[in-house]
């Protein structure tokens, strides 16, 4: 499966402090909704990360959401990389999450998007139902991955096409590259072209500071999933075991999956999702509000 996968999810546009903020919609039809389920992103990423779990997820009668954060492709941002920190997102996410109107959703962050949606359940745990951390770690991400931030932001003086073209040229070595279709390649390329610098230099500052705040995420109270694939690179699998070890959280490894495991092996992470959220009882409570408009495209 990949970012291109068929769905019927809807595109529709939040409204957060004056400003657009990107999604896929999709509710399910025929029957009662158990709940509805915000997605987040990770760095570099966008809403179609999830695209493969949309219509498993809605055929289970979850509502589904994911967006855009601000500066990702289709979600304009701040022109200062100030304007990206966990906390600044985090107030986006919350704010999306109550335009949804039905009360605390159930939140999801793959990666970045995880640091940024415990900031968010930290700020308000009465505001969700749950959280799943999707290849997701407790602090601040080292190793190769944070080796290679460093290296394309030196690049960004130079502005995303030219960031992007360094990007590809270190994929063309991998052979699943090679094997990457040319709607996928030209879609990624797009993607990553279209979001913004000040973004990627931003996320990449708050991914290379991020504190551990696994303690104060297990005081909430707030159920968690610590959700990721077997041969994740980012952090490492006995990482985020061990941070579940320490929430008290539910814990699963996606097989045959390494970082992006929606995208990898889509079955078992649906039912991964699907199992936790029913295990969940969550209260239902209003927070402040943000426009959003829809349509059909």
């Amino acid at each position: 499966m990949t970012q291109l996968a068929p769905h019927r999810a809807s595109r529709v546009v939040f409204t957060v402090d004056g400003s657009p903020v990107a999604g896929r919609d999709a509710s399910p039809s025929g029957h009662r909704t158990h709940g509805t389920a915000l997605f987040v992103p990770g760095y570099t990423g966008s809403k179609e990360d999830f695209a493969p779990l949309f219509d498993p997820l809605t055929a289970a009668g979850y509502r589904v959401v994911a967006i855009d954060q601000p500066g990702q492709f289709e979600s304009p941002g701040p022109d200062s990389p100030l304007g990206y920190t966990v906390e600044r997102l985090s107030g986006v996410v919350r704010a999306v999450a109550t335009a949804l109107g039905d009360g605390p959703v159930h939140l999801v962050g793959h990666s970045f998007g995880g640091l940024v949606s415990r900031a968010a359940v930290l700020a308000a745990p009465t505001e969700f139902r749950s959280l799943t951390l999707l290849c997701s770690g407790p602090d601040a991400i080292i190793g190769a991955r944070r080796d290679r931030m460093a290296r394309l932001e030196a690049l960004l003086p130079l502005g995303m096409p030219a960031v992007y073209e360094a990007v590809e040229e270190s994929a063309r070595l991998d052979p699943k590259w090679r094997d990457t279709s040319p709607e996928l390649k030209e879609f990624l390329k797009k993607r990553f072209i279209a979001s913004s610098a000040a973004a990627l230099r931003g996320m990449g500052d708050a991914l290379i500071s991020e504190p551990d705040r696994t303690g104060a995420l297990a005081a909430t109270g707030v159920p968690v999933l610590v959700c990721h694939g077997a041969n994740d690179d980012a952090w490492l699998p006995p990482v985020q075991a061990e941070m579940a070890h320490r929430l008290g959280a539910q814990h699963v490894v996606i097989p045959d999956a390494a970082h992006s495991p929606a995208i990898e092996n889509p079955a078992p992470t649906v039912a991964a999702l699907e199992r936790f959220w029913s295990s969940v009882d969550g209260s239902q409570r209003a927070i402040p509000t943000a426009a959003v408009h829809t349509d059909n495209q």
